[in-house]
């Protein structure tokens, strides 16, 4: 049975940059750059129209997950795997993982999650790398153990702990790392999480959904052809699937953090038209004088199949029509800073209805159906 991959291709040229740190795999598991991509990714148990199979596609980044089948009885795999889970080279009698998990890179442990039951990431930790002197960070997920600590300087190849299999869904059979190498969207991640109705969040700017990735897989590989790629240079080039165009109250947040990622005079902006992949990573803030009074897809790649499977359902709608759905407003505004500051805990609405920007939009509900991402959707 032959499922199509969801992708697209699309080169853009930026200026020189700074040469690349050096790049390592997080454990010596390294059968990826060797060509045997089954010996290196986790499978996933996969149960579809009666035929189950352990699929060690579902381990790699993209679309890889939930097969449907379309009216026209073309299979899509449409469930986003923001990283890559890789499988363990050594295990012991009892069948636990022995391998130990290492920086891809030099940077600064920033965060730490030591209690399993926090998140679907288990126990983690988050490595902050300076980057074309932006903040770049690796997640190292599903750990047994964290030997770091918040502020400890690491260099590529540092011990930052042991693979294990904690966090939601996971056994031991199918015990690995989950690797993800993000940006940071926002520094008011708790003020977006209350304005969308989101659960408790334990991990202040360190939740997995403040983070976009880029995949990982794919910049290893592209850095063995070419070391000198940088990660800046990586991210433009991804595909873009679709624009938004949202209404100027100054440069958004991780417009500032990733200024490589800016296009066009700031200083003349009505309007920003970002860019985004299938996935919704942005990879392009343009400066526009279009004026808009609400968020506005001003851009779709035209595909036969439902845009919803196409962009993890971010975007309804078919062929070269489509528009934001629930969860697709609500990754824009995080994207683009449009949310208030959320009321300190216990005062009214009333209270504290001066720290609310005056181009606020009211709040958007979560709704518990599947257009509406969970808390940490495929992270697994």
């Amino acid at each position: 049975m032959t499922f199509r991959p969801i992708a697209l291709l699309l080169s853009v040229a930026l200026p020189l940059a700074a040469a690349p740190e050096e790049l390592r795999l997080p454990t010596t598991n390294d059968a990826l750059l060797n060509g045997q991509p089954e010996k290196f990714y986790m499978y996933v148990n996969r149960n579809f129209e009666g035929q189950s199979t352990q699929a060690w596609e579902g381990g790699c980044y993209g679309f890889v997950r939930s097969p449907v089948r379309l009216p026209s009885g073309e299979i899509v795999l449409t469930k986003f795997h923001e990283g890559i889970d890789i499988a363990p080279m050594e295990r012991d009698k009892a069948g636990n993982p022995l391998d130990t998990v290492t920086s891809i890179a030099d940077g600064t442990v920033a965060y730490i999650s030591p209690v399993a039951g926090q998140s679907n990431y288990g126990k983690y930790v988050v490595v902050e790398h300076r980057w074309d002197d932006c903040s770049v960070y690796s997640i190292y997920a599903h750990l047994s153990e964290i030997t770091c600590k918040p502020g400890d300087v690491v260099t590529a190849g540092a011990k930052l702990g042991q693979m294990g299999f904690t966090g939601a869904g996971i056994d031991r059979p199918r015990a690995h790392v989950h690797l993800e190498i993000v940006m940071k969207f926002s520094d008011r991640y708790e003020d977006w999480n209350k304005f969308v109705g989101g659960g408790k969040n334990h991990h202040g700017n360190f939740n997995g959904m403040n983070f976009t990735g880029a995949d990982a897989a794919k910049f290893f590989l592209e850095r063995k052809t070419n070391p000198a790629l940088t990660f800046r240079e990586f991210v433009a080039a991804q595909p873009v699937q679709f624009k938004v165009t949202v209404c100027s109250h100054g440069v958004p947040d991780m417009a500032k953090r990733y200024p490589w990622m800016v296009q066009g005079d700031a200083s003349k902006a009505a309007s920003w038209e970002i860019s985004f992949t299938p996935t919704g990573q942005p990879v392009a803030f343009t400066a526009s004088e279009r004026k808009v009074a609400a968020p506005l897809v001003t851009y779709v790649h035209p595909a036969a199949i439902p845009q919803t499977y196409l962009t993890r359902g971010l975007l309804t709608g078919q062929g070269e029509t489509a528009s934001l759905s629930n969860s697709g407003k609500q990754l824009v505004a995080l994207v683009s800073d449009d949310f208030p500051v959320a009321p300190p805990e216990g005062a009214t609405a009333s209270s504290s209805s001066s720290e609310k920007p005056a181009a606020a939009k009211p709040k958007v509900k979560a709704k518990p159906a599947a257009d509406n991402p969970p808390a940490k959707p495929a992270r697994s």
